[in-house]
């Protein structure tokens, strides 16, 4: 429809009209055409006036930035043909500006269905206001024309002016306005609404009220000055009534005086008369409904008047806007600082959402305003968590801040200790490896690291006088480090002991430079230094020589980042050194082998999307990742391996305990394990290997005879999947124990914060064992999505599709809702290949 807007507070201003622009704006995103015709300055508190006896002159106000005051005006129009858009200002009340809209400019665009007057600065309920105002006074004078109309009010509680809260004002005036000349009321000339200015209006009741009638009770509205005080701008004495609502000190005459004392009088309304008047009369009215969050529709006969008629009540709006931030434009700011994954993210975005409702930015910095939408996509380092937090509503990100529940090794151990101490019986107790947790700074004080690492000791004790491929082994894993980096196997204390004094013999430096430990991708610094006057577990590289290829493995995100001098150091080729603190231990888990695939040891990559707080989703097509050689166990006798490069070397017990040294000593004096045949992290996948890496369900379906298949779940297979087999099984368990996991991970407030307006991808690893179960292995942020080279290259592509679909189209209320028609999924629904296995609320919303 044509709506003609005007108003009491005159054009775009953040001191005096800042509501307006928004308002406009959203109308015009809502399909309407908008005239804007208001008075060239504040005219507050005028009523229904005209200025009789002056010559009223337009001038022509362009607007600018929404929120910003850099519209100009100016003395003649754009000439015809020319773009923009351009406002009429007056110098007149908002009475003379509806008539000067209604029959001497805009025709050329068409009748004018509806005169709308407002958003007026400031609430207009109760008949103290509404009798003086001049926002009901515009909309009154369309009235008496015989033309529909209606008054906007916000009754605001903050003069910060936050954008987010004036457009979800504006949204909401929007539906009202279009439902109320829908469905206008019989014997009804306006409507007077009030909308309260506080976070999720939206989502409050609206209702239809009548106007409370009071009075000044505490005296005159107006405050007595001295003559000679100096005046002020009545402009600056509007700001002051609206922001100070200060109590006048009014003067009084001396009883008998017979003579006029000359004084000054201004406007000073007793606001707490208006306040004192609601609280003493029963609901019902405008003044009451604005007290309870709610949006005040009042309608009136053009003689300040409320109808009485059958309208009370609710007032139930049709078709509502589909989501809060569905009229305006994202700002996409991807910078994934990966080139496998960058072209992905952005053919999701152009897949799921439609064109016209994002573009492409380079910087925050380039937002027309913090309040804008914003997505973000980036690496952790680069994310504005300042920004982030400031803007709940507005601004959504690729990671959470805070998440050392789940990617952290020792703190995973904790997590999921507390968690299944308190509930015994969850599904994830059958699917976690026993896990020792210890810190270690120096080799000699192993046996105090350990004392109470009972599980340790009780394994040692069976191993006993045991051979080598008879006993328990178990893996050692610094909790910090990543990409397969000091992981070592050991059976024995003594091999336990060997594995630290070979780190320690590596660095013999006494004195070393002691330095703040680091999170890598988390980005966050732990509280304890690693500072000290001998060489401790800090200031030890671990080689990787016993890696052909290491040299040509590509960046990775999953691996250790470059970090600041404080934060850690690294050595050649070696890991970064803050990670060598706290470590863990768990048995080693005997793998499932397959011989026509070469009888090597493969772990699952599953790829998890959390989003806000806290919905979790598993994606479908996960993927095996093998061991670069056949699988050897850990105890077995020495024997040839063949390297990949053609060219066999001696592998022998005791080079489970490391990889080769740098400076190449003989096997038979320093004997090494070659970890190839034990290690299958992504960073050693580089994408070319035949068989490296695969699909989940490209598996054999069939177990090998030994392997008994395990009990079904009730979990259905994915769309993948097209039998019951043992795979269906495996998926069933990540999903029931994904949920579970992070379920775990919430009840820890203190290392796990996911943020309402955040999600992030994890790669959450699993093995399973030579009877077909599935085990948690760990929790990657940041995954390394370029290990799954260029062949399988669609399963990302189809990952960021479901990322970008779910995370970033809920939140910005665009794209295609797969699969819900609108409703939030259950438990078990898939959308774009991902199922839905935990929905909780953590009040972060």
């Amino acid at each position: 429809m044509h709506i003609l807007v005007t108003n009491d507070d005159g054009p775009p201003s953040q001191e005096s009209s800042p509501y307006v622009h928004s308002l406009v704006k959203t109308l015009q995103d809502a399909g309407h055409t908008v005239s804007v015709i208001l008075p060239h300055v504040q005219r507050s508190w005028i009523g229904k006036a005209h200025f009789v006896g002056q010559l009223t002159k337009p001038t022509y106000f362009r607007p600018g930035t929404l929120h910003e005051d850099d519209g100009t005006t100016h003395e003649r129009p754009l000439p015809e043909g020319a773009s923009g858009e351009e406002w009429v200002l007056v110098d007149g009340t908002p009475g003379t500006c509806a008539q000067l809209g209604l029959y001497h400019f805009f025709q050329e665009r068409g009748p004018i269905d509806l005169v709308l007057s407002g958003p007026n600065y400031g609430r207009n309920s109760t008949s103290l206001f509404s009798l003086s105002s001049g926002t009901i006074g515009g909309a009154m004078e369309a009235a008496t024309c015989r033309k529909k109309a209606i008054a906007l009010s916000y009754a605001f509680y903050s003069r910060d002016h936050d954008p987010v809260l004036i457009a979800g004002a504006s949204r909401q005036s929007v539906r009202i306005i279009e439902h109320l000349y829908n469905n206008w009321g019989e014997d009804v000339d306006l409507y007077s609404i009030n909308v309260p200015m506080i976070q999720g209006v939206e989502d409050n009741k609206v209702m239809y009220t009548n106007v409370l009638q009071n009075y000044w009770s505490s005296g005159s509205p107006f405050q007595e000055i001295e003559a000679d005080e100096e005046e002020k701008n009545p402009e600056e004495h509007e700001r002051e009534i609206r922001h100070q609502q200060v109590e006048p000190a009014g003067k009084t005459s001396s009883f008998g005086q017979s003579r006029h004392k000359h004084k000054h009088f201004k406007w000073a309304p007793k606001f707490a008369d208006i306040h004192k008047s609601i609280e003493e009369n029963p609901p019902g009215n405008d003044g009451w409904a604005i007290g309870e969050g709610y949006t005040s529709v009042t309608p009136l006969k053009a003689n300040f008047m409320h109808v009485p008629s059958s309208m009370k009540g609710e007032l139930k709006l049709q078709n509502p806007i589909p989501h809060a931030k569905s009229h305006s434009l994202i700002h996409a700011l991807i910078d994934y600082e990966d080139p496998y994954v960058q072209p992905l993210i952005l053919s999701a975005l152009q897949t799921q959402l439609p064109s016209s409702s994002y573009t492409l930015i380079s910087s925050v910095s380039d937002l027309p305003a913090a309040a804008s939408l914003l997505l973000l996509v980036t690496s952790y380092e680069s994310l504005p968590f300042t920004h982030i937090h400031a803007h709940p509503t507005t601004t959504v990100a690729n990671a959470y801040v805070i998440r050392k529940a789940l990617i952290r090794k020792h703190y995973l151990a904790f997590t999921l200790d507390s968690y299944l101490t308190k509930h015994p019986n969850s599904p994830l107790k059958q699917h976690i490896p026993a896990t020792v947790s210890f810190e270690l700074d120096y080799a000699e004080f192993l046996d105090d690291a350990i004392l109470e690492a009972f599980e340790l000791h009780e394994s040692f004790a069976r191993n006993d006088g045991k051979e080598p491929v008879a006993r328990e082994w178990w893996i050692l894993k610094p909790s910090m480090s990543d990409r397969g980096q000091g992981i070592r196997l050991f059976s024995t204390e003594d091999e336990l002991q060997a594995v630290f004094e070979e780190w320690e013999a590596q660095n013999p430096e006494e004195g070393s430079e002691g330095s703040e430990g680091s999170e890598g991708s988390e980005g966050e610094t732990e509280d304890e230094g690693t500072e000290g006057v001998r060489v401790d577990m800090a200031s030890l590289a671990i080689t990787r020589s016993y890696l052909p290829e290491t040299e040509h493995l590509p960046a990775s995100t999953e691996a250790a980042q470059p970090l600041s001098p404080a934060a850690g150091k690294t050595h050649g080729d070696g890991i970064i050194t803050s990670q060598l603190r706290h470590f863990v231990a768990q048995p080693y888990i005997p793998p499932l082998l397959f011989p026509e695939l070469g009888n090597r040891k493969f772990h699952i990559r599953t790829y998890v999307l959390a989003v806000g707080a806290l919905q979790v989703y598993v994606y479908g097509e996960m993927l095996a990742l093998f061991a670069a050689v056949p699988y050897v166990n850990p105890g077995a006798a020495p024997a040839d391996v063949d390297d990949g490069g053609g060219e066999g070397h001696r592998v022998s017990e005791a080079k489970h305990l490391g990889s080769h040294a740098a400076d190449e000593r003989e096997a038979v004096e320093n004997p090494r394990l070659d970890m190839r045949s034990h290690l299958t992290n992504t960073c050693l996948q580089d994408g070319t290997r035949d068989g490296s890496v695969l699909r989940f369900w490209d598996l054999p379906v069939t177990l090998p005879p030994s392997v008994a298949l395990p009990v079904s779940s009730s979990y259905a297979p994915p769309s993948t999947s097209t039998s019951a087999d043992w795979r269906t099984h495996v998926f069933s368990t990540i999903c029931v124990s994904t949920a579970a996991l992070f379920e775990a991970a919430s009840t820890q407030p203190t290392t796990f914060q996911p943020l309402p307006n955040a999600f992030e991808v994890f790669g959450v690893d699993w093995m399973v064992d030579e009877e077909g179960e599935a085990w948690l292995l760990e929790v990657n942020a940041f995954p390394d999505f370029r290990q799954t080279g260029k062949e399988l290259r669609d399963v990302v592509k189809g990952l960021w599709e479901g990322v970008v679909g779910i995370a970033v189209g809920d939140f910005f209320g665009v794209g295609e809702r797969e699969g819900q028609d609108g409703e939030e999924g259950k438990i078990g629904d898939e959308r774009w290949g991902f199922r839905k296995v935990l929905d909780l609320d953590m009040g972060r919303g």
